[in-house]
């Protein structure tokens, strides 16, 4: 049996690497290219891959965003997504969406093979470290999530962290000035943070936004 792959991710010199490492292979064959969430989701829907290789932090929806979106489409498809962090609650909120894997970009090429075979064939498959971190947050403790967030508190989050004002927000949402300062505070207060940098940090982890 052949795996049919689409993957996902905006810097094309990974992606065109991810491909080749996969095809070196002859059970695994890519078949649909995305550089953003949303061409993630249409192509999936479209083409109903045996797995869905996604990187986290993507322009328009994020690689978790886009593994919402196609769960409901496409029910078939297993998820590995990848990240530049590791934080558990990252972790835990790409279990979440319906990510049956998840993986550093660092990953070596044989554990990102490994992973795609292991979620076709139904099981989960987390990186080196990545399982401990989920642990322990789990006897530790979590604060919230992106997953935890409504969906108009993280479209306020990525206009705040992308330097948008509160009338400018405003507009963009159709609210007024000061809903989208009481959907700042709130947030703010749900993820207990208390300063933009922290805000702007929460986001980038998040796939919310790809600003670096």
């Amino acid at each position: 049996m052949v795996i049919s792959v689409l993957l996902a991710d905006d810097h094309g010199v990974l992606r065109d690497g991810l491909r080749r490492l996969l095809e070196a292979n002859s059970d695994i064959r890519v078949c649909a290219l995305a550089d953003n969430g949303r061409e993630a989701v249409e192509k999936a829907t479209a083409m109903r891959p045996d797995v869905a290789l996604l990187d986290i932090s993507m322009p328009v929806l994020s690689g978790i965003e886009a593994t919402r979106e196609i769960v409901a489409a496409s029910p078939e498809t297993a998820f590995v997504l990848l990240s530049l962090h590791s934080s558990a609650d990252l972790v835990r909120e790409a279990l979440r969406a319906g990510a049956l894997g998840y993986l550093l970009k660092e990953a070596a090429g044989e554990e990102v093979v490994k992973a795609v075979r292991t979620v076709a064939a139904g099981k989960r498959y987390l990186g080196a470290g990545i399982a401990d971190l989920v642990v322990e947050g789990y006897i530790h403790g979590q604060v919230a999530t992106a997953a935890d967030l409504t969906a108009r508190e993280r479209d306020v989050l990525r206009l705040v962290v992308e330097g948008k004002s509160n009338v400018e927000s405003a507009t963009i949402l159709g609210l007024s000035p000061r809903s989208v300062e009481t959907y700042r505070l709130r947030l703010m207060h749900k993820l207990r943070v208390s300063d933009l940098p922290s805000l702007v940090k929460f986001a980038i982890r998040h796939g919310i936004t790809t600003l670096e």
